[in-house]
């Protein structure tokens, strides 16, 4: 049995047995708790990534843990053949959460996008009226929406889509905050416009003032679908990012927080209208609804209202500090979120973050000289000071 006792061991293992798909900080942990976490040779480090918003409420959230151990003793799987007493009031309050009718249960970021294509297509078809196979998806550039094939097929990033042809046709790209380009795309076969309410893989990039409000003015006859797989259940100081600019989707993607960090949880959430078109045979998931996903999300839901108001309170000392800081040259976000933009004499992204990781910071670049900021909404205010002082020091010298 290999037994690797330190970083490089670990590397090595994986560098030689796991496919090359990730390019991580030179960092193995071992351990988590609330913001902090400790690699396998005994160092801490503050967690400012939270697995890209997967842990807005920590490592080892306590509350969670419970959820999910005593589910463990009861029943973990049943797949949807048979009901379990876990799915029905899962979906209610959820549902309640975001303020719809129903929820399908899904497992990962990814699928509840292909999920709500799916949806939006039979939508198209079934209440709209388009013909046959000629519905048609408007979405962004510099989006991120998954790795899934049909999802790359309309990625404008050069590394997610080379290579992975043919695509999958029926989506129109335009510019992010365009709306005159948004209007001229919508055409009597289009379904959905599928956006991100703040664009998290491209920088944590905020949409221009009425620019939601406008993509929900012009949608009348289309959904309007806010994948707020990253940006929703808390992470922008409220449940969904949407509501910062006052508007209501049709259908909403969710993911990553859905699982607090513990299992694999997402789901599309939507008025009955929408996927009442739905029915028994036309989708699914073995994993999807399952009894120990739905017992950790009905904990998340109870959670997410909790956290709100410390979290808009640390976003803006977040933004604040980030805003004074020399080194940056832009800066973006909402809530417990940030991109900043670190100046090229000072050094790219990566480079960056491999200092800050040397220096007890674990962040991830996006993109050249930006990183992304994310911590655990349950982050303490002195750690948060902590690890801006840190970053602070890595940029100045």
């Amino acid at each position: 049995m290999v037994r690797p006792c330190a970083t490089v061991d670990h590397e090595r293992l994986v560098a030689d047995h796991s496919a090359h798909n990730y390019a991580p900080l030179p960092v193995v942990i071992t351990r988590g708790e609330g913001a902090w976490v400790t690699d396998v040779e005994g160092r801490r480090y503050l967690d400012l990534l939270a697995g890209y918003s997967a842990l807005n409420f920590g490592h080892s959230n306590p509350r969670l843990l419970a959820a999910a151990h005593a589910q463990l003793d009861l029943v973990t799987l049943t797949s949807r053949a048979f009901g379990h007493d876990q799915l029905g009031p899962f979906c209610a309050e959820l549902a309640a959460l975001v303020g719809k009718d129903m929820v399908l249960p899904m497992n990962t970021g990814a699928e509840a996008v292909e999920s709500g294509i799916k949806v939006a297509r039979r939508w198209g078809y079934e209440v709209k009226g388009v013909a046959p196979d000629r519905a048609r998806i408007v979405v962004a550039a510099g989006n991120f929406h998954g790795r899934t094939t049909t999802v790359v097929s309309f990625s404008t990033d050069p590394e997610a889509r080379g290579g992975f042809g043919p695509f999958t046709p029926g989506f129109d790209v335009v510019p992010y905050g365009d709306l005159a380009a948004l209007e001229a795309a919508l055409g009597p076969d289009t379904v959905a416009v599928l956006l991100e309410p703040v664009q998290g893989e491209a920088g944590v990039v905020v949409p221009p003032p009425g620019y939601l409000a406008g993509v929900r003015a012009l949608c009348t006859d289309v959904l309007f679908i806010a994948d707020e797989v990253q940006s929703g259940l808390g992470r922008t100081g409220h449940v969904l990012a949407c509501e910062a600019d006052g508007v209501v989707p049709d259908v909403v993607l969710l993911g990553k927080a859905l699982g607090g960090g513990v299992v694999p949880v997402s789901a599309v959430v939507a008025d009955r209208d929408v996927l009442g078109v739905l029915r028994p045979g036309q989708h699914g998931s073995t994993f999807g609804g399952n009894p120990l996903a739905c017992a950790v999300g009905r904990e998340v839901v109870r959670l997410v209202p909790e956290v709100l108001p410390r979290t808009r309170r640390l976003g803006e000392v977040l933004h604040a500090r980030l805003r004074a800081m020399p080194g940056l040259t832009a800066v973006r976000g909402r809530g417990l979120w940030a991109g900043v933009d670190v100046h090229p004499e000072i050094g790219t992204g990566r480079e960056v973050s491999e200092r800050l990781a040397r220096a007890g910071v674990l962040t991830k670049d996006t993109h050249g000289p930006t990183l992304r900021l994310a911590p655990p909404l349950v982050i303490e205010e002195p750690d948060l000071h902590t690890a801006l002082d840190t970053l602070e020091r890595v940029l100045n010298h």
